[in-house]
């Protein structure tokens, strides 16, 4: 049993990536796709769909590469079940000096760093991507 699904997420996206995988199968939840989205907004994936299957389904991401190596060149987890993190609008943390991306969780859903400080709007760190 998995006690933090989007850690999960992360790490079989950077072990797909180790293994220059081209594409990578998650369990699928509204959460996982909705970060999804942004990485594919933001430029980190190529594609992702929703495959059905038995249970939730799954969802099928399909990584970026350029020059042979991948676009994404890390993912760190910030906000854990254990302890998590919560910054206002005016203390969005910018990753890598805005060459990656912070996503958050906000009273208008998951939104990247950028939209965060144009909406001026606070919530809980999830991960960064850069």
């Amino acid at each position: 049993m998995v006690t933090d699904p989007i850690a999960d997420m992360l790490t079989r996206i950077r072990n797909a990536i180790t293994i220059r995988a081209e594409k990578v199968d998650i369990p699928a939840s509204r959460m996982k796709l909705e970060v999804v989205k942004i990485l594919k907004e933001e430029g980190f994936v190529r594609a992702y769909k929703i495959l059905k299957d038995e249970r939730q389904g799954i969802l099928r991401v399909t990584l970026k590469y350029a020059d042979g190596n991948s676009v994404i060149s890390g993912l760190r987890r910030i906000s854990r079940p254990g302890r998590r993190i919560y910054v206002g609008s005016d203390k969005i943390p910018r990753v890598m000096a805005g060459v990656g991306v912070a996503i958050l969780t906000t009273s208008r859903g998951l939104l990247s760093d950028k939209v965060c400080r144009q909406e001026k709007v606070g919530g809980e760190v999830l991960c960064y991507v850069w």
